[in-house]
Order: C-alpha cells, then sequence, then structure tokens
C-alpha cells in the first residue's frame, strides 16, 4: 500500500494531504471562471526519498516493476483495478515508409490496443479502482468520445455507474461504445467545454465522483503509466523525440509526469524532447504558450478528441513544455488526414484522426529536416481509427461491383 504522497497545487504550490476525493486546489479554484483553463490543477507528488530506500539499487525500476509500481500509484492495492487487460500495448519499430528508408528509427507505441480502443483507458482504470476503494458507486464525466467510451467501458468491468456528457456533435461509433457498455449518455446541445462545465456543476450539486480530465488529478497518474512501459519496452533507451497529441494537455501530462518520476528516482538521467501536436483548428495550447496574455478561441478540427476550446490542463502542459523545453507543433486536418492514410497502408495501424496527428508531427518535422539521422523517434497512437470512421471517409472510393463471373474479376484486377 502507498501512502507517500501529497496533492501539489500547479498554480500557488499548496500541498494538501491525501484522503477523501479531491479536485482542484480549494483556494486556486475559487479564481475559475468560464472561458479560462483550470487554476489549482493538482499534481500528485511521492516521497521519492522514501521509494529509493525501500526499493535501492541499480535495479529499482524493476524492482517497482515487480510490484506493479503500486509505490508510484495513488491507490490502497493493485487489486482495485479492473480485471480487464489495461496498458502493457504494444510498440512496433517502422524502418521504412512506402518503401523508402527514414534513415531514423521509429517507433508506435500502440495504445488502440486497450479494451476499448484509446489511451484513456489508462486513467479511466485508475479513476474506477480509487472510486471502489472508496465505495463510490457513479461516476461521470464529459467526453467527445473517448474518455466517455472508457469509462463506460471500465466501470462495466467494475459494477459501476457511469454517466456520459457528450457534446451532441460526437461522433457516432463512440456514443455507440457508450451506449453498448451501459452508460447513461446525456447528449449536450453545446460542444465538449459545454459538457465538460456541466459535468463539474453536477458533482459540486450531488457530489457524483467525477473522472475529468485534469479536473480529477488521477487523470495524470493513470495516463502517465505508459512513459514506464516505453522504458521497459527500449530497454531503458528513450528516444530523442515523443510525439504526443493535444488537446486538453493531460496525455501530455501523464507522459511527462511518467518520466520525471523516473527522473526523481535517478533511473533515467534527462527527459525525452515532447512534441506536443495539435490540430490547426484547435491549436490553444500551443498558440499561448509564449503569451503572457492567454487567447482562446473557438476550435473546428476533424480531430474531434482533441478539438478544445479551452485547454482544462493548459497550466500544468505549459509548465512541463518550458521545464523540459519541449516542442510545440501544428499541423492542417489535410497532413491529419494523409499521416492517417499512410500510417494505416504502411504499418497496418489505423489510427483516428486525433492520433494520427501526432504522426502528422513526426512527418512534418522529418521533411522540415529537423529529425535528424539516426536518432530515435517515437510516435504515441492514442485512439483507434475505428472510432471515427467518418472522418477518413473522405480518403475512400469504394469501387463499383463486377459482374459475377471470374472473367470480370480478372479484369477488374488487371490480371
Amino acid at each position: 500500500m502507498t501512502a507517500n504522497f501529497i496533492y501539489r497545487c500547479t498554480t500557488c504550490g499548496k500541498e494538501l494531504k491525501p484522503g477523501k476525493p479531491v479536485y482542484l486546489c480549494p483556494v486556486c479554484a475559487k479564481k475559475n471562471r468560464p472561458g479560462i483553463p483550470l487554476k489549482g490543477v493538482l499534481k500528485i507528488v511521492y516521497d521519492y526519498d522514501v521509494i529509493r530506500e525501500d526499493f535501492k539499487g541499480d535495479d529499482i525500476f524493476y524492482k517497482l516493476k515487480n510490484e506493479n509500481f503500486i509505490d508510484l500509484l495513488p491507490l490502497k492495492s493493485i487489486d482495485s483495478l479492473p480485471g480487464l487487460k489495461i496498458g502493457n500495448t504494444p510498440l512496433y519499430e517502422v524502418d521504412e515508409l512506402e518503401g523508402k528508408s527514414l534513415n531514423a528509427y521509429l517507433y508506435l507505441k500502440d495504445d488502440t490496443q486497450n479494451p476499448t480502443l484509446s489511451l484513456k483507458d489508462r486513467a479511466s482504470a485508475l479513476v474506477s479502482a480509487f472510486a471502489k476503494e472508496h465505495d463510490m458507486k457513479s461516476i461521470v464525466t464529459a467526453s467527445t468520445g473517448n474518455a466517455g467510451s472508457s469509462l463506460a467501458g471500465i466501470c462495466a468491468a467494475q459494477g459501476q455507474d457511469s454517466i456520459i456528457l457528450v457534446p451532441e456533435t460526437a461522433p457516432q461509433a463512440k456514443l455507440v461504445q457508450v451506449m453498448m457498455y451501459g452508460a447513461t449518455i446525456v447528449p449536450v446541445a453545446g460542444n465538449y467545454d459545454d459538457a465538460y462545465d456541466l459535468s463539474i456543476q453536477l458533482t459540486e450539486e450531488t457530489g457524483v465522483y467525477n473522472r475529468n480530465t485534469a479536473f480529477n488529478p488521477l487523470t495524470v497518474e493513470g495516463k502517465k503509466t505508459v512513459a514506464y512501459e516505453i522504458y521497459d519496452q527500449l530497454a531503458g533507451d528513450l528516444p530523442e523525440h515523443i510525439f504526443i497529441p493535444v488537446g486538453d494537455g493531460v496525455i501530455l501530462s501523464g507522459v511527462y509526469k511518467g518520466f520525471e518520476d523516473l527522473l526523481q528516482l535517478g533511473v533515467i538521467k534527462k527527459m525525452p524532447v515532447m512534441v506536443a501536436v495539435q490540430a490547426e483548428g484547435s491549436a490553444n495550447l500551443v498558440n499561448n504558450l509564449d503569451s503572457e496574455t492567454h487567447s482562446f478561441v473557438k476550435s473546428k478540427t476533424i480531430a474531434d478528441s482533441i478539438e478544445v476550446d479551452v485547454p482544462r490542463n493548459f497550466y500544468m502542459a505549459a509548465q512541463f513544455l518550458k521545464t523540459y523545453n519541449g516542442i510545440g507543433l501544428i499541423v492542417s486536418d489535410e497532413e491529419i488526414l494523409a499521416a492517417s492514410a499512410l500510417m494505416a497502408r504502411t504499418t497496418g495501424v489505423f489510427a483516428e484522426p486525433a492520433a494520427a496527428a501526432a504522426f502528422a508531427g513526426f512527418l512534418k518535422m522529418k521533411k522540415a529536416g529537423k529529425i535528424e539521422e539516426a536518432t530515435s523517434n517515437l510516435v504515441l497512437v492514442t485512439g483507434s481509427g475505428l472510432k471515427d470512421i467518418q472522418a477518413t471517409e473522405p480518403l475512400l472510393k469504394m469501387p463499383k461491383a463486377v459482374r459475377n463471373n471470374i472473367k470480370a474479376v480478372r479484369k477488374f484486377l488487371k490480371m
């Protein structure tokens, strides 16, 4: 059982002890207003000195791994997690694209292999486990689809009730997932930000446990486990760049947090360069990194999972990027769709547009000559293309049916 952690406010630095569910710093949360990122987002910090002492030795990482990293998770027991196979997703090496050598190392971390086909299962699993340990039977979240279907699926496995608020424009495939898992779905006549605000109001008025990204500090902690896996699968030889699709900034913060844990423990010596990739029509985090007066504009992109007007985890994500010299990168919808098609037909990994944005970022940096020869690079593939078939329909042209005879088939195939 781990008890060696505290909550630390990323805005004012105030520290809170663990116990009952905690969302935001109570002091900084009073400053929150509609239309701005959340102030008072909490970061979970462990007693790394105690962990180093308990697991001392050159193989501290593998000692922690043998204990399922329980000392780096805010849980009483690893047994609280759902029985579904979450995490330990494949890492593929790509040597060439369309018959041409990359002259650099490229890895795809394929988190589409999680139970509900997205990386967000990592966060939902931890939130659900925490709720189980604290006898909370219902969990609410706002979602454009992935977080909702993830929470719905995980709660189904845990015997918990889930309430999912979604914008009415969310992709049908994701909504089908939510409903098939037996969740209560609440379509909202508005966008993701509207659904997000309403879900927090519901928590404030009823006390129902809230999974919302950034609002609940466990979402970052759940997503950080992908960093541990990357370290393990590459035997500690970390990539030069890690490309991450960014909306609210929680996945980005999660990857940073996982590697920061390893830095604090002395397992790694330096942080990989994170490349935060946003869609051109929804680049409110990247566009505001260097401005003192933030301006968040209405978003519109084909990559619905990263379409966010107000990045809720803006301040933590920006802190990480600045502290560790990360890169902000913007790609167009056209580049995203092209990247999705290229990835699918050359690697066999079919990514939804939001996930393909990270691959588009890699392609853009390589084309610009910013990927040095023989360097190692990793693209985090966060969600399956089956989540949003409609988005890729413009790329496809179904041929007309041929006559029912072999001659017609051979003529069609020019064989």
